[in-house]
């Protein structure tokens, strides 16, 4: 019988997200909720080498939020958030 991966419990967590937060070297649910969405979506940008969608700091937040309080999110709940935090950082330079 396979082991069950944790991660992959998580609402928005695929099989492609499972694999960046591998790449990211996040495996289980409580070293995801320590997380920031936004540093892991630049990090997971560098290790890559290119930008990643947008969408991808969406799900962090919503996988991190569920791993912080149990409560599943659509990740495009989180959209309005992300877009905030880019205009406020765009707003500083």
């Amino acid at each position: 019988m396979p082991i069950k991966d944790e991660l992959r419990t998580l609402a928005n967590i695929g099989v492609k997200m499972r694999e960046d937060l591998r790449l990211l070297k996040i495996n289980t649910i409580s070293m995801l909720a320590q997380q920031d969405a936004e540093d892991l979506y630049n990090r997971l940008n560098k290790l890559k080498g290119c930008r990643q969608d947008p969408c991808v700091w969406d799900v962090f937040s919503a996988a991190i939020h569920q791993a912080k309080t149990g409560e599943a999110t659509k990740w495009w709940k989180w959209t309005p958030e992300r877009k905030k935090i880019q205009a406020m950082r765009k707003s500083k330079k």
